[in-house]
């Protein structure tokens, strides 16, 4: 899905956005109709490159948390973050790692993440991290 078949940005009041990025395509399909259904604006890409891409389609405007798979092909996750750390105007934006290895809470650090959930992600651990992160959608 592309951002211009996302609603626009407003200036105030606003939807949170999130990105997702996850390579398994059902994984990324259930997450982002869950939390579109919550009424938050989503991003969808299917590894760390796209996912970089999805970020320049935004002319500059915020994207509010990335959630974001490790393992992925084309680029894995902690090449995603390297760049995204890089690029100033999205440096600061939040991540969430997912993944379903037994050392997320070290990765984590490594990576300097917000916070982790591990795979399978369970609906309504989505929903709390993504809420505690972004507030609730109006």
């Amino acid at each position: 899905m592309k951002l211009a078949d996302q609603q626009p940005f407003e200036a105030a009041g606003r939807r949170p956005v999130l990105l997702i990025v996850e390579d398994d395509g059902d994984a990324l399909d259930a997450m982002a109709t869950t939390l579109e259904d919550a009424g938050y604006g989503v991003l969808r890409a299917a590894n760390g490159l796209e996912a970089l891409a999805r970020l320049g389609e935004t002319d500059g405007q915020r994207c509010d948390l990335i959630l974001l798979d490790l393992m992925m092909p084309v680029m894995n996750g902690w090449d995603f973050r390297r760049k995204q750390q890089a690029i100033p105007a999205f440096a600061a934006t939040p991540v969430l790692l997912m993944s379903a290895g037994a050392h997320l809470s070290t990765v984590g650090g490594e990576l300097d993440a917000s916070g982790c959930l591990a795979k399978p992600v369970e609906i309504d651990d989505l929903l709390d991290v993504v809420k505690r992160h972004v507030g609730e959608t109006q």
